[in-house]
């Protein structure tokens, strides 16, 4: 993975205003692969007082599409199945890494786990992403700049 992508990828998670609302931050990216980090919080709880699964799913997400993306050609997702298996302590800090399983021209598929920071795993995943063949947009601001 070239500088430039890495650079530019960090840089649009980091004013992402859905990855700003969940406290989402990019912490790790390479070729296939992409660790992102948020803490569980209070707002995130659903109606048990649990983590609410969209919030597990928002950590996925930004994982699946910061590692499908870092090949430097926009990636879209076209299937996520998530396998939700045990609920996070409260406060705890969720980390998700995407590992990419298999690429092809078109597609590109994923696999996905969020642990707590001590190990315990909280859902698993398996992502397929869709690539458009085009270069990521904001890769042609940055060479504006």
């Amino acid at each position: 993975m070239d500088d430039k992508t890495k650079k530019a990828i960090f840089d649009q998670v980091a004013k992402e205003p859905f990855a700003k609302k969940f406290g989402i931050t990019l912490v790790d990216l390479a070729a296939g692969y992409s660790r992102v980090e948020m803490i569980f919080t209070p707002d995130m709880e659903n109606i048990f007082s649990m983590a609410h699964g969209g919030a597990i799913f928002a950590l996925i997400d930004t994982a699946f599409e910061t590692s499908c993306n870092s090949h430097g050609s926009m990636a879209v997702a076209l299937n996520v199945t998530v396998n939700y298996l045990a609920a996070p302590s409260k406060g705890a800090k969720l980390i998700a890494e995407a590992q990419e399983i298999n690429l092809t021209r078109k597609t590109g598929n994923y696999e996905i786990k969020v642990k707590e920071e001590n190990g315990k795993l909280i859902a698993a995943c398996q992502a397929l992403a869709y690539r458009k063949g085009v270069p990521l947009p904001f890769l042609e601001t940055l060479e504006q700049r």
